[in-house]
Order: C-alpha cells, then sequence, then structure tokens
C-alpha cells in the first residue's frame, strides 16, 4: 500500500503583515495532486493543522475542503491529529460529518475511535490511542498508534505531576502495550505523533523560528528508542524541515511544513513523503517536492542602486532585506526601495560604526540646548554617527507636539 504522509500546514499562518492565504491554498492543491497521482490508499496528517486556536473562517474552509477532497469524497481513508498550534476541541468539533468523508479526526491523546465504516473502509479495531483499518483492495489490516499533541494541563492530566521524568516511561510503556496488543507481521503498523522527538544522545534539533515551543529544557523531549519495534514507519509533526531521525529500516520521519513560515527556513526545500509499505517488511519511502508558494530570502546590500535591481529581478519572494552604510537612509531612500517591491517583510538600516578611540572620553554639559545634548547622545550611541537632517526634524517634531 501507498501512504502520504503530510504536517505541519498552519492553515491562516501569517508572514509579519502578509497573508500566506494563497499559497496555502496553492500547495494544498499540490499535495492532493500528488495523492492522487500516487495513487495513495492512505493520509496521514500529524498535527498544526491550523496556525492558531481560533482560526479564520477562509483558513477552516480551506482545511474542510483539503480534507475532503483527499479523502476522495470517501473512498481514501485520511487521519488527522492536533497539534500544539490546534485546539483539540476545534478538531473533534466536525466528527460525525468528517467520518462520512471518511475523514478520521484526533484532538485529544488518549482518545478511543468509535468504530464506523464506510463503503471503502472500516475501523475494525479501536482502542486509547490506537485504530486498525481495513481498506478496500488491501488484503491486510493497517494498525495506527495515534499520540496528538498534549499541554501542561493534559500533560499532567495523563502523565502525572512527575510529567518530567514519567513522560518518555508512560509514552514508551503506552505504545508497547498496544503494539504488543495489536501490531503483529500480519499487517502494516504504524505511529503518527506531534511531539518533540530525537535520538538518544544526538544534537538538540532547533524548533522553528517563531513556532510556539514544545521542548522546555528537557521536560519534553521524547526520544525515539520509545517507539516500538514492532512500528515500521512513524509519521511525525512538528519541526518544518524534511530529516529522518530514525533509521532506514524503520523510519522515523518529520515531513516538513509545506510552505517556508519564517526567515529561519529560507532556503529550504518542502516536502510531503510517500511510503510504500507492506506486512512483515521494511518500508521503503520518498521525500516529494512541493514547489508552490513565495521563496523567503535574506539578503544584505551595501548600495541602494544594487539593492532596487535585485529586488526588481526577484518579485516572487519575501524578503528580510539589510541594508549597510556610512548614514542612515533617508525617507526617500525607503520609499523608493519599498515601491521596487511588494514583499519586504524587514527593512533592517545597518550604520557601519566609526571607530572610537579606546580611551576616549566624553564631558556632558547639561545647560546646553536640548538639540545638542540629543545630537551629543545620538553620537555617542551610534559610534560617533551624527544626526541627520531628517531624524533632527523628526525629534523637534516629537519635541513641540
Amino acid at each position: 500500500m501507498k501512504i502520504l504522509h503530510t504536517a505541519d500546514w498552519h492553515l491562516g499562518k501569517r508572514l509579519d503583515r502578509f497573508s500566506r492565504l494563497e499559497e496555502q491554498i496553492l500547495v494544498m492543491e499540490e499535495i492532493i495532486g500528488i495523492a492522487d497521482e500516487e495513487h495513495a490508499d492512505l493520509i496521514l496528517v500529524a498535527g498544526d493543522l491550523f496556525d492558531n486556536f481560533n482560526p479564520s473562517v477562509e483558513a477552516v474552509e480551506l482545511f474542510y475542503k483539503t480534507l475532503k477532497r483527499l479523502s476522495l469524497n470517501g473512498k481514501r481513508p485520511v487521519i488527522a491529529i492536533s497539534g500544539n498550534h490546534d485546539s483539540p476541541s476545534l478538531i473533534n468539533a466536525p466528527d460525525p460529518l468528517a467520518k462520512e468523508c471518511g475523514i478520521i479526526l484526533i484532538g485529544h491523546p488518549k482518545a478511543e475511535i468509535t468504530l464506523f465504516g464506510t463503503e471503502y473502509f472500516n475501523i475494525t479495531k479501536s482502542k486509547e490511542g490506537f485504530i486498525e483499518l481495513k481498506i478496500e483492495g488491501i488484503d491486510f489490516p493497517v494498525r495506527i498508534l495515534h499520540t496528538p499533541f498534549a499541554n501542561e494541563i493534559r500533560l499532567k492530566e495523563y502523565f502525572g505531576e512527575n510529567k518530567e521524568e514519567e513522560i518518555n516511561k508512560v509514552l514508551s510503556q503506552t505504545w508497547k502495550n498496544l503494539a504488543d496488543l495489536f501490531c503483529d507481521d500480519s499487517g502494516v503498523n504504524l505511529l503518527t505523533a506531534h511531539l518533540y522527538m530525537n535520538k538518544r544522545g544526538e544534537e538538540i534539533l532547533e524548533e522553528p523560528e517563531g513556532e510556539k515551543p514544545i521542548k522546555i529544557g528537557n521536560a519534553d523531549l521524547i526520544f525515539s528508542d520509545s517507539i516500538p519495534e514492532q512500528i515500521q514507519y512513524t509519521a511525525l509533526g512538528h519541526l518544518h524541515a524534511f530529516q529522518n531521525i530514525g533509521t532506514k529500516e524503520k523510519p522515523v520521519i518529520y515531513s516538513s511544513s509545506p510552505l517556508c513560515y519564517s526567515f529561519s527556513e529560507a532556503g529550504q526545500t518542502k516536502y510531503v513523503s510517500i511510503i510504500d509499505a507492506e506486512p512483515g517488511k521494511a518500508v521503503s519511502y520518498e521525500k516529494k517536492a512541493l514547489k508552490s508558494g513565495r521563496t523567503l530570502v535574506r539578503k544584505t546590500f551595501t548600495s541602494i542602486e544594487d539593492t532596487v535591481q535585485w529586488l526588481g529581478e526577484n518579485p516572487n519572494t519575501f524578503i528580510e532585506l539589510t541594508l549597510e552604510s556610512e548614514t542612515f537612509l533617508t525617507a526617500d531612500e525607503r520609499r523608493l526601495i519599498y515601491q521596487s517591491h511588494t514583499g519586504i517583510v524587514h527593512l533592517i538600516p545597518k550604520v557601519r560604526n566609526l571607530e572610537l578611540g579606546e580611551n576616549q572620553t566624553h564631558e556632558i554639559n547639561l545647560s546646553q540646548d536640548i538639540d545638542i545634548l540629543f545630537k551629543d547622545y545620538f553620537k555617542s550611541k551610534n559610534g560617533g554617527q551624527e544626526a541627520n537632517e531628517e531624524l533632527m526634524n523628526l525629534f523637534n517634531e516629537i519635541l513641540n507636539a
């Protein structure tokens, strides 16, 4: 069978003042196209479906339309779990309607899914944190251990006050019990979770810039050796770069976000994972690159002319732009830069500091005119750089307001 694994959609996310919804519509269309072209039998969406607990109407509409199309109107099972950006109650809310379309939404850890079936597949077994599917045309069952994100309150509810010590032990034991009970070599055995997971003893993986952190110290760090040996593929969400923290034989995959969502992700290619699986054998997987969305770029320039030229040659980008110069940008220069491009997210002027003598001191005469005092203060804080006329006019405007 073939499985498509995706995660971290963050529908409704903005980049500073810029909406990403149009790009998200395009990349959802691309993911649907890949699922259809690959003839995927099952879709796994590993959390962070939305960017916040109260997504916009447009984001919610895109979510439901995407899942419905991924499910081929009920022919193909889609399993989506909540992440740390999602409201579990919102994810669970449309459950009866979702089931009619072959969509299984799981908001809470230890959720037990009610047995149900469609014309094309059936949930044949269900327990807290586990379901087994029988899909039409596939002559073996698919077993899925599922662990949505649990916040601090839910962690204490499920794992007790000593969750820092217990979470790895409890998860490991819970997963092992389920795997021992249900996961033999007669079916395909999967785990999907939205967790901060890493190999024991490996360098700590960086969480995405601007992402709500899961890992506080090492309290919520889950080690990949907690995964039961029966599990053939683990579908993770949370980290936005594609990576395998497992082995070639038993992959533990972060599939990546579908778009670059912060400038720490600038230059990353985004993917979905396509898995070939059958009972009792090592899976194989292929990462399929996603091409939709504007590129995120961090650039530094030392002249206005070079800046404007590059901006004109690279229109389909979001830019964090640093401009190094000897003087502060004038209003006209800022206007020229912003008129040259519609995707400047941050403009960071960087004035080169003038070198000061090591023993240079400056005695301040507080009886001087306030303009002189401000110029002295500005010069001391900016490496000897003089305040220009435009800045002084602004200072006086504020002073006399």
